[in-house]
Protein backbone atom coordinates (compact mmCIF):
# COMPACT_ATOMS: atom_id res chain seq x y z
CA UNK A 1 0.00 0.00 0.00
CA UNK A 2 1.37 3.31 -1.01
CA UNK A 3 1.58 6.06 2.19
CA UNK A 4 -0.65 8.68 -0.42
CA UNK A 5 -3.30 6.12 -0.59
CA UNK A 6 -2.74 6.55 -4.56
CA UNK A 7 0.16 6.05 -7.14
CA UNK A 8 2.14 8.52 -8.08
CA UNK A 9 4.85 9.29 -10.70
CA UNK A 10 7.26 8.76 -8.20
CA UNK A 11 6.21 4.88 -6.81
CA UNK A 12 6.19 4.10 -10.90
CA UNK A 13 9.72 5.35 -11.24
CA UNK A 14 10.86 3.75 -7.76
CA UNK A 15 9.19 0.57 -8.75
CA UNK A 16 10.38 0.17 -12.19
CA UNK A 17 13.95 1.45 -11.39
CA UNK A 18 14.13 4.41 -13.69
CA UNK A 19 13.89 8.08 -12.50
CA UNK A 20 10.96 10.31 -12.58
CA UNK A 21 12.35 12.09 -15.56
CA UNK A 22 12.17 8.72 -17.56
CA UNK A 23 8.37 8.11 -16.46
CA UNK A 24 7.83 11.71 -17.63
CA UNK A 25 9.08 11.28 -20.91
CA UNK A 26 7.36 7.92 -21.33
CA UNK A 27 4.59 9.34 -20.18
CA UNK A 28 4.84 12.15 -22.38
CA UNK A 29 5.75 10.13 -25.96
CA UNK A 30 8.76 11.56 -25.77
CA UNK A 31 11.40 10.48 -27.62
CA UNK A 32 15.43 9.69 -25.61
CA UNK A 33 14.16 6.40 -23.50
CA UNK A 34 15.17 2.70 -25.10
CA UNK A 35 12.21 0.64 -26.32
CA UNK A 36 13.16 -2.08 -23.33
CA UNK A 37 12.47 0.67 -20.33
CA UNK A 38 9.37 2.64 -21.99
CA UNK A 39 8.16 -0.87 -22.03
CA UNK A 40 8.71 -1.45 -18.81
CA UNK A 41 7.45 1.09 -17.27
CA UNK A 42 4.46 1.12 -18.95
CA UNK A 43 3.86 -2.74 -17.63
CA UNK A 44 4.87 -0.52 -14.27
CA UNK A 45 1.96 1.77 -14.50
CA UNK A 46 -0.36 -1.15 -15.41
CA UNK A 47 1.16 -3.31 -12.22
CA UNK A 48 0.27 -0.58 -9.91
CA UNK A 49 -3.42 0.42 -10.79
CA UNK A 50 -2.22 3.89 -12.28
CA UNK A 51 -4.23 3.09 -15.68
CA UNK A 52 -7.05 4.43 -13.81
CA UNK A 53 -5.78 7.99 -14.45
CA UNK A 54 -6.21 9.84 -18.01
CA UNK A 55 -2.48 9.47 -18.18
CA UNK A 56 -2.20 5.88 -18.48
CA UNK A 57 -5.90 6.09 -20.55
CA UNK A 58 -3.75 7.68 -22.87
CA UNK A 59 -0.85 5.52 -23.00
CA UNK A 60 -3.00 2.67 -24.40
CA UNK A 61 -5.23 4.38 -26.99
CA UNK A 62 -2.90 7.30 -27.48
CA UNK A 63 -6.03 9.38 -26.68
CA UNK A 64 -7.76 10.76 -23.97
CA UNK A 65 -10.72 11.52 -25.41
CA UNK A 66 -10.67 14.48 -23.40
CA UNK A 67 -11.18 18.25 -25.19
CA UNK A 68 -9.86 21.24 -23.55
CA UNK A 69 -11.84 24.49 -23.09
CA UNK A 70 -9.19 27.52 -22.49
CA UNK A 71 -10.57 30.89 -21.30
CA UNK A 72 -8.84 33.47 -20.62
CA UNK A 73 -11.51 34.07 -18.07
CA UNK A 74 -15.23 33.29 -16.69
CA UNK A 75 -17.72 35.88 -17.79
CA UNK A 76 -21.28 35.61 -19.42
CA UNK A 77 -19.66 35.36 -22.74
CA UNK A 78 -17.90 31.91 -22.02
CA UNK A 79 -19.91 30.86 -19.94
CA UNK A 80 -22.78 30.68 -22.87
CA UNK A 81 -20.17 29.03 -24.89
CA UNK A 82 -19.67 26.66 -22.25
CA UNK A 83 -23.60 26.20 -22.60
CA UNK A 84 -23.12 25.45 -26.33
CA UNK A 85 -19.92 22.88 -26.36
CA UNK A 86 -21.43 20.80 -23.01
CA UNK A 87 -24.64 20.23 -25.10
CA UNK A 88 -22.86 19.52 -28.53
CA UNK A 89 -20.23 17.30 -26.37
CA UNK A 90 -22.93 14.79 -25.67
CA UNK A 91 -23.06 11.10 -26.94
CA UNK A 92 -19.07 11.99 -28.77
CA UNK A 93 -17.35 10.02 -26.57
CA UNK A 94 -15.40 12.98 -25.73
CA UNK A 95 -15.34 14.79 -21.81
CA UNK A 96 -15.14 18.77 -21.67
CA UNK A 97 -12.19 20.14 -19.59
CA UNK A 98 -13.11 24.26 -18.68
CA UNK A 99 -9.66 25.55 -17.90
CA UNK A 100 -9.03 29.35 -17.25
CA UNK A 101 -6.37 31.16 -15.28
CA UNK A 102 -6.60 34.12 -13.23
CA UNK A 103 -8.69 35.91 -15.45
CA UNK A 104 -6.58 38.98 -13.88
CA UNK A 105 -7.04 41.96 -16.21
CA UNK A 106 -4.04 42.96 -18.16
CA UNK A 107 -1.97 39.83 -17.42
CA UNK A 108 -3.32 37.30 -19.54
CA UNK A 109 -1.32 38.53 -23.36
CA UNK A 110 -0.10 34.93 -24.34
CA UNK A 111 -2.52 32.79 -22.17
CA UNK A 112 -3.12 30.44 -25.06
CA UNK A 113 0.61 29.20 -24.67
CA UNK A 114 0.96 28.68 -21.25
CA UNK A 115 -2.35 26.58 -20.81
CA UNK A 116 -1.71 24.60 -23.91
CA UNK A 117 1.94 23.85 -22.13
CA UNK A 118 0.13 22.47 -18.83
CA UNK A 119 -2.49 20.21 -20.55
CA UNK A 120 -1.47 19.26 -24.41
CA UNK A 121 -0.38 16.12 -24.69
CA UNK A 122 -1.60 14.13 -22.24
CA UNK A 123 -4.85 15.81 -20.82
CA UNK A 124 -6.85 16.58 -23.45
CA UNK A 125 -6.78 15.49 -27.46
CA UNK A 126 -7.08 18.88 -28.67
CA UNK A 127 -8.36 22.50 -27.57
CA UNK A 128 -10.88 25.04 -28.37
CA UNK A 129 -9.22 28.82 -27.05
CA UNK A 130 -11.95 31.22 -26.74
CA UNK A 131 -10.92 34.65 -27.59
CA UNK A 132 -7.28 33.73 -27.53
CA UNK A 133 -4.56 37.19 -27.96
CA UNK A 134 -2.31 35.17 -30.66
CA UNK A 135 -2.90 32.96 -32.67
CA UNK A 136 0.44 31.31 -33.98
CA UNK A 137 0.09 28.57 -31.73
CA UNK A 138 2.21 26.03 -32.51
CA UNK A 139 1.23 22.75 -30.57
CA UNK A 140 1.26 18.83 -31.46
CA UNK A 141 -2.63 18.68 -30.69
CA UNK A 142 -6.05 20.02 -32.92
CA UNK A 143 -7.09 23.51 -32.15
CA UNK A 144 -9.95 25.64 -32.79
CA UNK A 145 -10.33 28.95 -32.09
CA UNK A 146 -13.47 31.16 -31.27
CA UNK A 147 -13.67 34.84 -32.33
CA UNK A 148 -9.73 35.64 -31.64
CA UNK A 149 -8.88 38.97 -31.08
CA UNK A 150 -7.45 39.47 -34.60
CA UNK A 151 -9.68 37.64 -36.28
CA UNK A 152 -9.18 34.32 -38.84
CA UNK A 153 -5.92 33.29 -39.00
CA UNK A 154 -4.19 29.97 -39.41
CA UNK A 155 -5.93 28.24 -37.07
CA UNK A 156 -9.43 26.84 -38.02
CA UNK A 157 -11.70 29.71 -36.70
CA UNK A 158 -15.56 30.04 -35.44
CA UNK A 159 -16.73 33.31 -35.17
CA UNK A 160 -20.07 35.76 -35.60
CA UNK A 161 -20.67 38.69 -37.99
CA UNK A 162 -19.88 41.53 -36.29
CA UNK A 163 -20.29 43.54 -38.74
CA UNK A 164 -23.33 43.16 -40.27
CA UNK A 165 -24.77 43.13 -36.70
CA UNK A 166 -23.23 46.67 -35.95
CA UNK A 167 -24.54 47.61 -39.11
CA UNK A 168 -28.76 46.10 -38.25
CA UNK A 169 -28.23 47.92 -34.44
CA UNK A 170 -27.06 51.20 -36.25
CA UNK A 171 -29.69 51.22 -38.67
CA UNK A 172 -32.51 50.40 -36.50
CA UNK A 173 -31.66 53.22 -34.30
CA UNK A 174 -31.83 55.30 -37.65
CA UNK A 175 -35.64 53.85 -37.97
CA UNK A 176 -35.98 55.10 -35.14
CA UNK A 177 -35.42 58.41 -35.75
CA UNK A 178 -32.13 58.84 -33.91
CA UNK A 179 -29.18 60.52 -35.68
CA UNK A 180 -27.28 61.83 -32.80
CA UNK A 181 -25.93 58.68 -31.94
CA UNK A 182 -22.89 57.58 -29.38
CA UNK A 183 -21.07 54.73 -29.76
CA UNK A 184 -19.50 52.52 -26.89
CA UNK A 185 -17.02 50.63 -28.25
CA UNK A 186 -15.24 47.45 -27.68
CA UNK A 187 -11.29 47.19 -26.38
CA UNK A 188 -9.44 48.51 -29.24
CA UNK A 189 -7.38 45.00 -29.49
CA UNK A 190 -9.97 42.73 -31.00
CA UNK A 191 -10.88 42.75 -34.10
CA UNK A 192 -14.78 42.00 -33.12
CA UNK A 193 -14.76 45.51 -31.68
CA UNK A 194 -12.85 47.10 -35.03
CA UNK A 195 -15.58 45.42 -36.83
CA UNK A 196 -18.46 46.80 -35.16
CA UNK A 197 -16.79 50.23 -34.88
CA UNK A 198 -16.87 49.97 -38.74
CA UNK A 199 -20.01 48.34 -38.93
CA UNK A 200 -21.52 51.58 -37.45
CA UNK A 201 -19.33 53.96 -39.25
CA UNK A 202 -20.51 52.14 -42.26
CA UNK A 203 -24.18 52.06 -41.48
CA UNK A 204 -23.71 55.71 -40.33
CA UNK A 205 -22.42 57.07 -43.43
CA UNK A 206 -24.72 55.17 -45.79
CA UNK A 207 -27.55 57.25 -44.03
CA UNK A 208 -25.92 60.55 -44.85
CA UNK A 209 -25.36 60.97 -41.36
CA UNK A 210 -22.23 62.57 -39.79
CA UNK A 211 -20.27 60.77 -37.17
CA UNK A 212 -19.27 63.34 -34.86
CA UNK A 213 -15.73 62.28 -32.80
CA UNK A 214 -16.91 63.56 -29.26
CA UNK A 215 -19.82 61.28 -29.73
CA UNK A 216 -17.29 58.17 -30.00
CA UNK A 217 -16.04 56.70 -26.49
CA UNK A 218 -13.98 53.02 -25.68
CA UNK A 219 -16.05 51.29 -23.23
CA UNK A 220 -13.51 48.69 -23.22
CA UNK A 221 -16.48 45.46 -22.98
CA UNK A 222 -16.15 45.88 -19.09
CA UNK A 223 -18.65 47.69 -16.97
CA UNK A 224 -15.93 49.33 -14.92
CA UNK A 225 -14.00 50.56 -17.90
CA UNK A 226 -17.29 51.80 -19.83
CA UNK A 227 -18.46 53.49 -16.35
CA UNK A 228 -16.51 57.02 -16.80
CA UNK A 229 -16.63 57.00 -21.06
CA UNK A 230 -20.57 56.28 -20.82
CA UNK A 231 -20.80 59.35 -18.35
CA UNK A 232 -19.06 61.23 -20.68
CA UNK A 233 -21.24 60.93 -23.16
CA UNK A 234 -24.38 61.55 -20.85
CA UNK A 235 -23.02 64.32 -19.35
CA UNK A 236 -22.03 66.34 -22.87
CA UNK A 237 -24.08 69.87 -23.61
CA UNK A 238 -25.80 68.08 -26.94
CA UNK A 239 -25.91 64.90 -25.74
CA UNK A 240 -26.61 61.94 -27.73
CA UNK A 241 -30.15 60.79 -27.90
CA UNK A 242 -28.99 57.14 -28.36
CA UNK A 243 -26.30 54.94 -27.62
CA UNK A 244 -24.64 51.90 -29.72
CA UNK A 245 -22.34 49.59 -26.90
CA UNK A 246 -20.17 47.16 -28.03
CA UNK A 247 -21.52 44.63 -25.65
CA UNK A 248 -24.42 44.21 -23.34
CA UNK A 249 -22.23 44.60 -20.76
CA UNK A 250 -21.02 48.28 -21.12
CA UNK A 251 -25.22 48.83 -22.09
CA UNK A 252 -26.35 47.80 -19.36
CA UNK A 253 -23.35 50.16 -17.47
CA UNK A 254 -24.82 52.62 -19.77
CA UNK A 255 -28.27 52.24 -18.39
CA UNK A 256 -26.59 52.33 -15.05
CA UNK A 257 -24.98 55.40 -15.65
CA UNK A 258 -28.44 57.23 -17.51
CA UNK A 259 -30.14 56.81 -14.59
CA UNK A 260 -28.02 58.01 -11.83
CA UNK A 261 -28.08 61.43 -14.07
CA UNK A 262 -31.79 61.26 -14.14
CA UNK A 263 -32.35 59.71 -17.41
CA UNK A 264 -35.07 57.69 -18.22
CA UNK A 265 -34.56 54.69 -20.88
CA UNK A 266 -35.99 54.55 -23.17
CA UNK A 267 -37.71 58.57 -22.78
CA UNK A 268 -34.69 60.11 -22.49
CA UNK A 269 -32.51 58.09 -23.81
CA UNK A 270 -32.27 54.24 -26.31
CA UNK A 271 -29.35 52.01 -26.00
CA UNK A 272 -28.54 49.00 -28.13
CA UNK A 273 -26.02 46.60 -27.23
CA UNK A 274 -24.34 43.27 -28.58
CA UNK A 275 -23.87 39.86 -27.55
CA UNK A 276 -27.29 38.82 -26.11
CA UNK A 277 -25.98 37.24 -22.97
CA UNK A 278 -28.93 35.99 -20.13
CA UNK A 279 -28.48 39.64 -18.29
CA UNK A 280 -29.55 41.56 -21.09
CA UNK A 281 -33.32 40.30 -20.81
CA UNK A 282 -33.10 40.83 -17.19
CA UNK A 283 -32.00 44.36 -17.68
CA UNK A 284 -34.21 47.17 -16.30
CA UNK A 285 -35.46 47.29 -18.98
CA UNK A 286 -34.80 44.91 -20.79
CA UNK A 287 -32.14 45.80 -23.38
CA UNK A 288 -32.42 45.52 -26.88
CA UNK A 289 -29.35 43.65 -28.41
CA UNK A 290 -27.99 42.06 -31.34
CA UNK A 291 -27.66 38.69 -30.89
CA UNK A 292 -24.82 36.37 -31.85
CA UNK A 293 -24.98 32.60 -31.36
CA UNK A 294 -22.27 32.24 -28.64
CA UNK A 295 -23.71 28.53 -27.43
CA UNK A 296 -24.30 27.71 -31.50
CA UNK A 297 -20.73 29.09 -31.55
CA UNK A 298 -19.49 26.86 -28.96
CA UNK A 299 -21.28 23.96 -30.57
CA UNK A 300 -19.64 24.51 -33.89
CA UNK A 301 -15.91 24.62 -32.43
CA UNK A 302 -17.15 21.34 -30.60
CA UNK A 303 -18.13 19.49 -33.97
CA UNK A 304 -15.10 21.12 -35.84
CA UNK A 305 -12.58 19.93 -33.33
CA UNK A 306 -13.78 16.15 -32.90
CA UNK A 307 -13.66 16.44 -37.11
CA UNK A 308 -9.99 17.48 -36.69
CA UNK A 309 -9.17 14.85 -34.05
CA UNK A 310 -10.71 11.91 -36.45
CA UNK A 311 -8.36 13.76 -39.61
CA UNK A 312 -11.79 14.68 -41.19
CA UNK A 313 -11.58 18.07 -43.75
CA UNK A 314 -13.51 21.25 -42.80
CA UNK A 315 -13.63 24.45 -43.57
CA UNK A 316 -10.91 26.44 -42.09
CA UNK A 317 -13.04 29.39 -40.98
CA UNK A 318 -16.98 29.49 -40.14
CA UNK A 319 -19.10 32.33 -39.76
CA UNK A 320 -22.37 32.30 -37.87
CA UNK A 321 -25.01 35.20 -38.33
CA UNK A 322 -26.57 37.80 -36.02
CA UNK A 323 -29.82 38.95 -35.63
CA UNK A 324 -31.52 41.88 -33.58
CA UNK A 325 -33.55 41.25 -31.13
CA UNK A 326 -36.38 44.26 -29.93
CA UNK A 327 -36.87 44.63 -26.13
CA UNK A 328 -37.80 47.88 -24.19
CA UNK A 329 -35.02 50.13 -24.39
CA UNK A 330 -35.60 51.38 -27.47
CA UNK A 331 -37.57 54.14 -28.81
CA UNK A 332 -38.53 56.42 -31.85
CA UNK A 333 -38.13 59.80 -31.21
Amino acid sequence: MFPSGRVTIGDVARTAGVSVATVSKVINRRHGVAAATSERVLEVVGQLGYESSLVARSLRSLRTNVIGILVAEFEPYSTELLKGTSAAVAGTGYELLAYSGSGRTGENAGWERRYLARLGGTLIDGAILVTPTVVDVDHDIPIVAVDPHLGPSALPTVDSDSLGGAIAATEYLLRLGHRRIGFLGGRPDLDSARLREEGFRSAMAAAGVPVHPELMRVGGYRPETAEQPARELLTLAERPTAIFAGNDLTAIETMEVARSLGLRIPEDLSVIGFDNVPESALANPPLTTIQQPIQQMGAEAVRMLIDLIDGTERAPHLRLPTSLVERSSCRAL
